[in-house]
């Protein structure tokens, strides 16, 4: 097993896959193999339909979320393919219409959003230059008022933003480029931090923003929002891709149109803003039932 899953990890790297897509699909058909072996059913090449669907209904049956289990069955999907290239398979025996499950509209997951009490608490909080960084306030701000990726956070370069027109270029999923404008704090934040990076042993990366071995992983912007969390007081965690979704949900509030919305989230689709952003909230749900 440890070898397929090796073989078709490489196969995502040729590809040209982000290393967090393929860590998802490598994890998942590693599920989906270790499954089989439960089952007395070891995995020799040949992926059968009746072993996808069994899984599908343990996961059901375990009360996974639509979300994760559409997720893997992706994932798997995505390995079939890759079985059919290599001559380990002759066809391709999963249709993603099929055998995805069907999640009706209105009843989607609702995402996480940060209120605006927390919102203003937040930003009260990171002008305490005693509690928070010059660096990590920064990071906060174009978090929530960027909507990037953590992984686009990190990856920002200083040759990305252009400070006379105020627009932040980001590279995006597939390599897509996408210009955020950016609010004139950011533009500040910013540029105080550049006033201090000066002085930091990488001061001549290319990355905007550096932690103690150069540019900023993923793990510690984590981090720092985990420190801000417990140091701030505030009862719901903070998470990069939290922040995402509040921006996005704050503009849709506001009136923004979805097409714009899209664009400025770097979404493949006004599809994909819309299943996210558009459905009511469950508390919304319920004002509307007690009404009756």
């Amino acid at each position: 097993m440890e070898q397929i899953l090796r073989d078709f990890k490489s196969h995502l790297i040729n590809n040209g896959k982000r290393p967090k897509t393929i860590e998802s699909y490598v994890g998942d058909v590693k599920g989906l193999l270790q499954y089989l072996e439960t089952k007395g059913a070891f995995f020799e090449g040949n992926l059968n339909l009746f072993y996808v669907v069994s899984y599908k209904n343990y996961l059901i049956e375990n009360f996974y979320e639509p979300t994760t289990i559409n997720k893997k069955i992706n994932s798997i999907h995505s390995f079939n393919h890759y079985l059919v290239k290599t001559g380990s398979m002759d066809e391709v025996v999963i249709d993603i219409k099929r055998d995805r499950i069907k999640i009706a509209n209105g009843s989607e997951k609702q995402v996480e959003v940060y209120n605006e009490k927390l919102v203003d608490k937040l930003l009260f909080y990171i002008e305490d230059k005693r509690k928070v960084s010059i660096r990590d306030k920064m990071i906060i701000l174009l978090l929530l008022y960027t909507g990037v990726r953590v992984g686009e956070l990190c990856s920002i370069k200083v040759r990305n933003i252009d400070f006379l027109t105020g627009y932040l270029k980001i590279i995006g999923k597939g390599g897509k480029l996408r210009e955020i404008p950016l609010k004139d704090e950011v533009v500040e934040a910013i540029k105080d931090y550049l006033s201090i990076r000066c002085e930091h042993t990488h001061r001549d990366s290319e990355f905007l923003i550096l932690g103690e071995r150069g540019a900023i992983k993923r793990d510690a912007v984590n981090t720092i929002l985990e420190k801000v969390t417990r140091k701030g007081g505030f009862d719901t965690k903070l998470k990069p891709h939290t922040f995402r979704h509040t921006f996005c949900t704050r503009l849709i509030q506001r009136g923004v149109p979805l097409t714009t919305v899209s664009k400025l989230a770097g979404h493949s689709s006004i599809e994909t803003t819309a299943k996210f952003y558009i459905g009511s909230s469950k508390e919304e749900k319920m004002k509307a039932v007690s009404m009756l």
